[in-house]
């Protein structure tokens, strides 16, 4: 099997081949071009936060200001930005493994500044340098965040490149069909990620067919570092079945040393978030520590606390654009303001579920005649694009999500949380599977992680996939990001109808 007829095979796989000119070696350059800007980019921001600081703080009212502390402030600075540089290098603020997805590479970025501050602590200390606190503190409390938005936006630019085909890795799968065909889904769907798959390695069908998730197989697992490197891999990526042994394993690491190659391993543990592993080497064996489903903590004080806070801020901001929209809704066909429907809430629990009225009082009565135009006939769910029933100021206030601001009133009740599951009718739930009545388990939500993911876009087996994740991986800082996802996919408009 000549090295010619890797890249035609890849277009089985709808990715356009690059040409043999452009080798991993060059691809991985590229990586480090991206890395060196980012590590420009966070200098420039440093000394220029350095520059600001070390002139704001003559003008601060707080701390007292003498010349012996503004020459000490004007002299450190070099020095400051070299630490801060060294400490984001030290910390893995620019390894490519962290870059461009999850929050590590947020994480690294705070940590690197919290051990420069620590630094500059102790410094100042030992040497009894008279170092400004206004300066100290103006350093990080505009530091950090310009730091953290130039990290967002580079991902953003990063996700654009992506998809016009620049700064793509080419991975390349190992294991049993069943294994790549699992890792090969999620890579295509996540395409924002960059990983393009170019084939799949597997220990029982032979090269020159596909797998049944349609990847095309270019070679045997026992040839997986031969095979990586005659494809012109970027990332070798095991799944389930590539290996049969730990020497095996190694083996394939000692042949790819040296080479513009990378290997990661892809266990059997789906959608666990990474705040709920960890790894801890126990007698040689690198023992995945997978703490227990969070279900539990997501209806704790702590989470009510936060939705009362939240939802009522947000019910004062939102008043305006509810008054008018509730005008407009009664102007229009005279009926009522409010549409009321039965859901389900936590453990099972009925609840009246407001929304403003986006179409025809006889919706209900009309729904046996567009039942043909629904998207999900086979799911639980009735999803259809164009559905005739819907109220010109119905549509704009679906195109929005302002038809659910009412449920702000649900979740200070006590009935809905801010970020939950889809609060699901009584209907819908007669029809759950065993697994699926987990989503039970925590309040339903105003917005969740099935809308910032495409809304009504979505299969149903995709909303119980996010959904069930919620619920096990729940965290303070999850609930965060999904509400900063939701403004942005609310204004994007993607998957409302």
């Amino acid at each position: 099997m000549g090295v010619p007829m890797r890249e035609p095979r890849a277009l089985l796989l709808g990715v356009s081949a690059r040409p043999r000119t452009h080798t991993a070696s060059d691809r991985a350059r590229e990586h480090r071009l991206l890395q060196l800007g980012l590590a420009l980019g966070d200098t420039v921001i440093i000394a220029v936060v350095v520059a600001v600081a070390g002139v704001g703080h003559f003008a601060s009212p707080v701390f007292p200001r003498t010349n012996d502390v503004d020459e000490a402030a004007m002299s450190v600075g070099p020095w400051v930005v070299m630490a801060w540089m060294l400490a984001n290098i030290l910390r893995g603020s620019y390894a490519q493994s962290h870059l461009g997805v999850g929050s590590s590479e947020y994480a690294r970025v705070l940590s690197a500044a919290g051990i420069t501050a620590g630094l500059i602590g102790i410094t100042s200390y030992l040497t009894k340098a008279d170092l400004s606190r206004a300066f100290f503190v103006q350093l990080f409390l505009i530091g950090v965040p310009l730091l953290l938005l130039w990290r967002w936006s580079a991902r953003r630019i990063i996700y654009r490149l992506h998809d016009r085909g620049l700064l793509l890795t080419r991975v390349l799968l190992s294991g049993a069909a069943s294994h790549v065909d699992d890792v090969a889904r999620v890579l295509d769907r996540e395409r924002w990620l960059g990983y393009r798959v170019i084939g799949a390695l597997l220990p029982d069908l032979a090269p020159g067919t596909l797998t049944p998730g349609g990847v095309a197989v270019i070679g045997s697992t026992e040839n997986t570092a031969s095979e990586a490197l005659a494809s012109d891999a970027d990332l070798v990526l095991l799944t389930g079945g590539a290996f049969s042994s730990p020497q095996e394993f190694r083996h394939i690491a000692w042949d790819l040393e040296g080479h513009d190659v990378q290997m990661a391993v892809a266990p059997s543990l789906n959608d666990i978030s990474s705040e709920r592993m960890a790894m801890r080497p126990v007698g040689g064996l690198p023992l995945v520590h997978v703490e227990q489903p969070q279900s539990l903590a997501a209806s704790r004080s702590f989470k009510r606390i936060f939705d009362m806070v939240g939802a009522s801020t947000a019910l004062a901001l939102a008043s305006p654009v509810m008054l008018v929209f509730a005008i407009l809704t009664k102007i229009h066909d005279g009926g009522p303001v409010l549409f009321r429907q039965i859901r389900v809430g936590r453990d099972g629990e009925l609840f009246e579920c407001l929304k403003f009225r986006s179409m025809v009082v006889d919706a209900e009565a009309r729904l046996s005649g567009v039942s043909h135009l629904n998207k999900n006939p086979e799911g639980v769910l009735f999803k259809a694009k164009d559905d005739p029933r819907i109220t010109r100021v119905g549509s704009i206030m679906r195109r929005f999500s302002i038809d659910e601001l009412p449920q702000l009133f649900n979740v200070i009740n006590g009935d809905m949380s801010l970020v939950g599951p889809r609060p699901a009718l009584p209907s819908e739930v007669r029809r759950y599977e065993p697994d699926v009545q987990r989503r039970l388990h925590v309040r339903p939500g105003l917005t969740g992680l099935w809308q910032v993911s495409g809304r009504s876009d979505l299969s149903w087996d995709d909303t119980v996939r996010l959904d069930l994740y919620y619920v096990d991986n729940w965290s303070p800082v999850q609930d965060l990001s999904i509400l900063v996802r939701t403004v942005r996919a609310v204004f994007a408009s993607r998957g409302a109808y």
